[in-house]
């Protein structure tokens, strides 16, 4: 596996882990898990769309830390956000993020952590059952 598959993997990976959290969360079969830009999700007082923002600004560990400050584990919605927010950020070119202090791993290791502290953390488990070769 090259550098670029590894990261291209771990991309799918948070894309799966996603698509399977909603569907958990929702009770219902999702084939992908698709953003709008002008969705209503809101997470930890802020627009989804204000931190997204952030990160094409390039303010990825600002705009992770004020994701993350104040989150509640329990909301659907603050969790849906997030894993959006996730999903988001592994769909960035690895050059933008290394200029901007970040890389695919920490992305993962963000979403892991937001499915193991909002107890969905079988969703790890579940996707990599799914993904192993």
């Amino acid at each position: 596996m090259t550098f670029d598959d590894e990261k291209d993997y771990i991309m799918r990976i948070i894309k799966e882990m996603a698509r399977v959290l909603f569907s958990l969360m929702l009770g219902k079969k999702y084939v992908a898990v698709e953003m709008e830009r002008n969705n209503g999700y809101e997470v930890s007082g802020r627009k989804l769309n204000e931190l997204l923002g952030m990160i094409d600004c390039g303010e990825i560990n600002r705009a992770e830390n004020l994701l993350l400050e104040s989150i509640d584990y329990y909301d659907k919605q603050s969790v849906a956000a997030a894993a959006l927010f996730y999903q988001y950020l592994s769909e960035k070119e690895e050059g933008f993020l290394t200029e901007h202090d970040f890389s695919k791993e920490e992305v993962l290791d963000g979403m892991n952590r937001l499915l193991q502290k909002s107890g969905y953390g079988d969703v790890i488990d579940i996707v990599n059952g799914s993904l192993t070769i």
